[in-house]
């Protein structure tokens, strides 16, 4: 069998993952990362971002990145507009232009950190099979096409389905009974006019109790549509995503009467419709001390999509990358002193994060929502 050594191994090159081993790299520190997609393009990286003050772009200045940020942002995206069922608009807010939350495309945001990265960082097309605890704090990553390495230190950026949790806890994901639907509009002023100006310049949000029509104008004259349905897992597995145009009719059914310029963001979609089920991690997700290993992103504190999870996650990766920094020859006291932080840091995100996807298709939608979007503008 064929075996390696690599000090820190990272399980996983989503953005906390690659923040981590950027931040390890600036402090002349070398990681390896391992990634079970084949290669850097072999499949979309999702939609946009808004990257946050307090977390996110802090995340990056520890990266050394600001510059390389700076540059990718899509800009007048931070517009948000909602708007009623018959397609009325009910409230709008223009970009300000202060960028404390300016988008960014996942996939552009997720470049920069590999680019920024020494060759052979990444290994791709090594995805993790088992982990198995060799004592001392050592590690033995198992992959797919058989091969093995051993770390002193191991990393689980893996996301929801992270193979390096077991070791740490027992807690698996649970679903919300809440699916987002992914459908894609190209070329979008000029081959979907209307659903271009009902969408506007950054994000719409269409709302109602148990559904909604979300859908953010991304670089490149796109409109990127997120479908949210509160149902049951059943009800999503009975539709077959394999027959798009059945599963596209499907989805639109649940919108019957809702303006055109609305439900075209789902029929006139030029992708099939991909269905994205919601997990989360028990609230306040945390685990005893194990040596030699932990966790950061959505493996340490999956929750619902809130526009947090991608800032936690880089932030988690500086975090845990300085403080490895500042213990370099003592592995427990760094992972202890970033645990100790992440705990309290992360838990309030989890009743932030339920409370946004009951204001956005609970029982009130979408006045709640709409309620607090009038609220922030009036405080500024």
């Amino acid at each position: 069998m064929n075996t390696s050594h690599h000090p820190i191994a990272i399980v996983g090159a989503g953005l906390g993952g690659l923040t981590l081993a950027r931040v390890l790299h600036v402090h002349g520190i070398p990681a390896t990362v391992y990634e079970a997609d084949p290669s850097q393009k072999s499949r979309t990286q999702g939609g946009q971002l808004d990257i946050h003050e307090a977390d996110g772009q802090r995340a990056l200045a520890d990266a050394g990145l600001t510059e390389e940020f700076r540059a990718i942002i899509h800009e007048g995206a931070e517009a948000s507009r909602v708007l009623d069922q018959d397609g009325k608009l009910l409230f709008d807010a223009p970009d300000d232009g202060t960028e404390r939350r300016p988008e960014v495309l996942r996939g552009d945001l997720r470049r920069i950190l590999l680019d920024s990265l020494p060759d052979q960082t990444v290994r791709w097309g090594h995805k993790a099979t088992g982990v198995r605890p060799l004592g001392d704090g050592r590690h033995e990553l198992t992959f797919t096409d058989g091969t093995t390495v051993t770390t002193g230190l191991l990393v689980g950026a893996d996301g929801a389905w992270s193979k390096v949790r077991p070791l740490l806890s027992d807690a698996e994901p649970r679903y919300t009974g809440t699916t987002f639907i992914d459908i894609y509009l190209y070329d979008a002023d000029e081959r979907h006019p209307a659903a271009a100006e009902a969408v506007g310049v950054g994000a719409m949000y269409a709302l109602a109790p148990g559904k909604g029509i979300i859908a953010h104008r991304e670089a490149g004259n796109i409109l990127h549509t997120y479908v949210e349905l509160n149902r049951s897992a059943e009800w999503i597995a009975a539709i077959d995503f394999t027959d798009a145009t059945a599963a596209t009719a499907r989805i639109a059914a649940e919108f019957d009467g809702w303006a055109p310029e609305l439900t075209a963001l789902i029929t006139d979609g030029e992708t099939a419709p991909v269905a994205r089920p919601i997990h989360t991690l028990p609230d306040g997700h945390r685990w005893e001390r194990v040596p030699g290993v932990t966790l950061l992103g959505d493996a340490a504190h999956l929750m619902p999509p809130s526009g947090d999870g991608a800032n936690l996650a880089m932030f988690d990766g500086a975090e845990l990358g300085k403080a490895i920094a500042a213990h370099p020859d003592d592995v427990e006291a760094a992972l202890t002193a970033y645990e100790e932080a992440l705990f309290p840091r992360t838990e309030p995100f989890y009743a932030e994060a339920h409370d946004m996807l009951n204001l956005m298709i609970g029982d009130n939608a979408p006045s709640g929502f709409l309620d607090l979007f009038t609220a922030a503008d009036q405080a500024e």
